[in-house]
């Protein structure tokens, strides 16, 4: 079990059953047939989506209203910026692999303070995987510490790309000499780095806070690094919560990572 501080105790406890609660219902329509809408072309919103969120934010904002709320599926209306701290969540990240029954989705829920997670949950409840951080408490899979992989630079790299971008921003090619794997969360792929499963993961498309605030926590805390391709630090909860570009890994292969894809034209 994590043994975060006292400042932040509470609010763990409250995110933790709030996550656990919201797990059976996600997994009530797991790759099953149920109405969807498309936001975009490529990020669809199902029924799934919309009840899990709305079980966050009832746990969640009945107990902290003086928080700020930031969710995929919530309207943003700005309230958040006056806020100490600020609910960031996603209720279902990866909705095109579990509308197709694929475990690689997660529930990804962050608390931030002024402008970084202290608060990180990422939940994959098809896998019964559980990922928590906590601001100087390191970073837990099941309530058993995890750490980030020691797998140095000029080692063989074991990296994590989504589908999309592996098919379409030639991942196999920036990275021939090393091993590049595909799962679609972006959430899920910053817990997998958290846990050692693997060196490195990135993003060369845009990303929302939602995306990885909860699993920025989650790399940092178990000793990696996470940055924008440019190595600027990724900094959440602001007017426009989105990040051009992302890299999460074990810090030893960071700025290996982030020279092969920092000239990427995205």
């Amino acid at each position: 079990m994590i043994n975060c501080s006292k400042i932040y105790k509470n609010d763990l406890a409250l995110v933790l059953d709030a996550v656990k609660k919201s797990g059976p219902v996600a997994l009530a329509r797991f790759g099953k047939k149920q109405k969807i809408w498309q936001k975009t072309e490529m990020h669809p919103v199902c029924e799934a989506d919309r009840e899990v969120n709305t079980v966050l934010k009832e746990c969640l904002t009945n107990q902290r209203p003086s928080y700020g709320w930031l969710s995929e599926e919530t309207r943003d209306n700005g309230s958040r910026l006056r806020c100490q701290r600020t609910w960031i969540v996603d209720p279902i990240d990866g909705t095109s692999s579990y509308l197709k029954g694929i475990a690689e989705f997660a529930i990804s829920v962050a608390l931030v303070e002024a402008g970084r997670p202290v608060i990180g949950v990422v939940f994959n409840p098809a896998n019964n995987e559980l990922y928590v951080a906590c601001l100087g408490s390191g970073t837990t899979l099941n309530g058993e510490t995890i750490k980030v992989t020691k797998t140095n630079s000029d080692a063989t790299l074991s990296i994590l790309s989504s589908r999309s971008e592996n098919q379409e921003s030639g991942w196999p090619d920036l990275f021939s000499e090393d091993k590049v794997s595909v799962v679609s969360s972006i959430a899920y792929k910053f817990a997998l780095v958290a846990a050692g499963q693997f060196d490195a993961t990135a993003s060369v498309w845009p990303k929302n806070d939602w995306d990885i605030c909860a699993g920025h926590l989650l790399v940092q805390e178990a000793g990696g690094t996470v940055s924008s391709l440019n190595g600027s630090p990724l900094t959440y909860n602001c007017k426009v919560p989105r990040h051009l570009t992302c890299a999460a890994t074990n810090g030893k292969v960071h700025n290996t990572v982030i020279q092969k894809l920092k000239n990427f034209h995205y």
